[in-house]
């Protein structure tokens, strides 16, 4: 029985062996990979922010001419 037993856990230990080798390199990729997705996320907010600004910028230089344009309807 013992001789049975035994090259089936040896078997059983080397599939789990390769198994964890498997897992420690996925593992590896997958945190590589979430590396570089958070620094591009990083990236696309400053992005988006600057965005942002620029829109706020536009949408107030726009306000101050449409102003500009009414006080001079209303003064013809």
């Amino acid at each position: 029985m013992i001789n049975d037993t035994l090259p089936q856990l040896e078997k059983l230990i080397n599939q789990l062996i390769e198994q964890n080798t498997q897992l420690k390199q996925d593992f590896s990729e997958l945190k590589d990979l979430n590396a570089k997705l958070t620094d591009e996320n990083e990236t696309l907010l400053l992005e988006a922010l600057e965005v942002d600004e620029k829109q706020k910028h536009a949408t107030n230089t726009l306000e101050g001419l449409l102003q500009k344009l009414q006080s001079v309807q209303q003064a013809s």
